[in-house]
């Protein structure tokens, strides 16, 4: 009886949250972006994240010239969807709506192609592979057991082979994706404007002036100070409600 009680209740949410998704595109057609924006996110509060959800906040708030949480909307449906183009075209127009213009010091070695490597995909993606892969493996197993004829063997075996390194470079990716998007702490700016100070402290002197929409990297937390590095290097002290954290 309880378990059919949970079942119902996951069926009236599931249902409700897409009522609630599909009358936010209704609301955005309608150019009822702030309407349309408390429909998405009463979505988001059940539980349910999706890039396509994420994107279409963005497009909202990108619509009012809100950029700070068009920018951390698109951003987020990135996270979720890496290779979307659509997405990236419209975080690059919300990016410059930005003042900041701040010089990004390009990343290079052997740990940069790794991180390209395995930032192709979300890390759930990754597990979803290793999962068709593990299904695939399975199936030539069978193969490689029922074949009569010892080529027939060798063949099923190699695919074997090849699967397995899949299924093994899938979950090391999607390990290490998972751990760096944990360790990377981004945030954008949410602020009209704050400043940037050498020490976690009001009286510290200002070493910059960044505004709302700017992406900052979480370095380290005192008190209600954040220490955050910008993408020329450059790091400071901001108080932590001028950010919101990606993760």
């Amino acid at each position: 009886m309880k378990k059919q009680l949970l079942l119902f209740l996951f069926i009236i949410q599931f249902s409700f949250a897409q009522k609630a998704f599909e009358k936010g595109n209704q609301l955005y057609q309608k150019e009822n972006y702030t309407e349309a924006i408390n429909q998405y996110e009463s979505e988001l509060a059940t539980g349910k994240h999706s890039a396509e959800l994420y994107f279409n906040i963005g497009n909202c708030y990108y619509k009012l010239h809100k950029v700070a949480p068009a920018v951390y909307n698109y951003e987020k449906a990135l996270q979720l969807n890496p290779n979307d183009e659509e997405i990236i075209t419209n975080l690059d127009f919300a990016r410059k709506m930005t003042i900041d213009d701040i010089k990004i010091v390009p990343k290079v070695g052997f740990s940069k192609l790794i991180q390209d490597f395995t930032s192709s995909y979300y890390y759930d993606t990754w597990a979803w592979i290793a999962v068709v892969l593990a299904f695939l493996f399975l199936v030539f197993f069978a193969g490689y057991y029922l074949s009569g004829t010892a080529f027939r063997k060798r063949v099923f075996f190699s695919g074997m082979f090849f699967i397995f390194l899949g299924i093994a470079i899938s979950v090391t990716s999607g390990i290490y994706e998972k751990n760096r998007i944990a360790s990377e702490k981004s945030a954008i700016i949410f602020a009209e404007s704050v400043s940037v100070k050498g020490e976690p402290k009001a009286t510290s002197p200002e070493t910059i002036l960044l505004h709302e929409g700017t992406k900052v990297t979480i370095i380290e937390s005192i008190a209600n100070w954040k220490k955050i590095q910008l993408s020329d290097e450059s790091m400071g002290w901001i108080p932590e409600d001028a950010v919101k954290e990606l993760n």
